[in-house]
């Protein structure tokens, strides 16, 4: 009998993540040492962790054999009183991608409705399907959340919505005054997943935790140490919400699902401010230097507030390709059904400006 036929059907056509190609991978088939290979495809740090973090890492090696913190004592509690929450405010995820996971199980089962924008980061569509759900995608005109749409989208069978904000691919964002609209139009039955994996990165911030402080049950703000930390593989991330739903939350999650060197390093980066105001710093600098770059070039893109940015090049897919035999990894668009763009994350000066080079060069400008 073929495992097929006894596998969960949702599983057959679904097409699994792929992340960006690893440098030592690109390094093997181009026979380069992987120092000369810029990977601009992960919307990773280029500062790489805090020393801080590095550090208490290294510490934490020590204990090894020990099991971790199954709770995450010190680390909930940092995350709590540096967003004047409680610990049970507070849960951690092995990235935020399992929270997602954690949501769905929670929330999700066979025949629900999830929503999202049309382009919005594939694994919140990947995640429903698991759990038997079907993803409501809503235009999102601008590569902007429409917010009004989405709320007029729910029906019934919805259980949940995810806005990520900014957004990845397409760094755009929701503000303030649209966002308050929103959560008043979305009834408590609807569980809201604000995804601000790129919030620190933003020179205004806008505020989704006073939904929480105010007490509504139903919000779910994800974030994650992979960005502005640069523990991208560590894989440890956070959810705030209610009492009440993190309650939930925390019974569908795995013991010691986050390891002990992860929350030493994320507890020494969430507290050494200075590494985090010094990527912000590189990241604005890298963004005006490469938008003022495709402008001058002619290239059409979307103006970020992430560390990255989407531009429009003819074909990503040989864009792509063409970058590659010249060391430079970036991010092909066309899995988000966006064939004639490509992602590129914002790097150091100088890969940034290896990047222009081998742009202008594929490009024949």
């Amino acid at each position: 009998m073929p495992l097929w036929d006894i596998a969960n059907p949702q599983l057959k056509d679904l097409v699994a993540y792929e992340p960006g190609k690893p440098i030592d991978e690109v390094a093997r088939e181009l026979g380069l040492h992987p120092s000369e290979i810029v990977k601009l495809a992960s919307n990773e740090n280029p500062l790489g962790p805090s020393p801080k973090a590095k550090a208490a890492m290294a510490a934490a090696l020590d204990q090894a054999h020990i099991y971790p913190d199954g709770g995450g004592y010190r680390l909930r509690s940092a995350i709590a009183e540096t967003f004047s929450l409680g610990m049970k405010n507070v849960i951690l995820g092995n990235g935020s991608n399992e929270i997602i996971e954690f949501i769905g199980h929670a929330f999700l089962q066979p025949g629900d409705e999830v929503i999202t924008a049309r382009h919005a980061f594939v694994v919140y569509k990947l995640m429903a399907t698991l759990f038997g759900a079907t993803t409501i995608e809503v235009p999102d005109p601008g590569f902007q959340h429409d917010l009004e749409a989405m709320a007029a989208a729910i029906t019934p069978r919805t259980k949940e919505i995810f806005v990520a904000n900014p957004n990845n691919p397409t760094g755009t964002l929701v503000g303030q005054e649209v966002l308050d609209r929103f959560i008043e139009a979305v009834p408590e039955r609807v569980i809201v997943v604000f995804d601000e994996a790129y919030y620190e990165f933003l020179e205004q911030p806008v505020d989704v935790l006073k939904y929480v402080r105010d007490g509504r049950p139903n919000v779910v703000v994800l974030r994650t140490f992979s960005k502005i930390q640069g523990l991208a593989a560590l894989r440890v991330g956070y959810g705030l919400g209610s009492e009440e739903v993190i309650s939930i939350l925390q019974k569908t999650r795995q013991p010691f699902n986050v390891n002990a060197i992860a929350q030493a390093g994320a507890l020494a980066g969430l507290q050494d401010h200075e590494h985090q105001e010094k990527t912000r710093r590189l990241t604005w600098d890298g963004r005006d230097f490469l938008q003022g770059t495709f402008a001058e070039l002619g290239l059409d893109f979307v103006p970020t507030y992430a560390n990255f940015i989407m531009v429009k090049v003819g074909s990503g897919t040989t864009l792509f390709k063409a970058m590659l035999q010249k060391g430079v990894i970036i991010r092909d668009m066309t899995s988000y059904e966006l064939p004639e763009w490509i992602r590129v994350s914002i790097g150091t000066r100088e890969e940034n400006e290896k990047f222009v080079r081998v742009l202008r060069a594929c490009l024949g400008i």
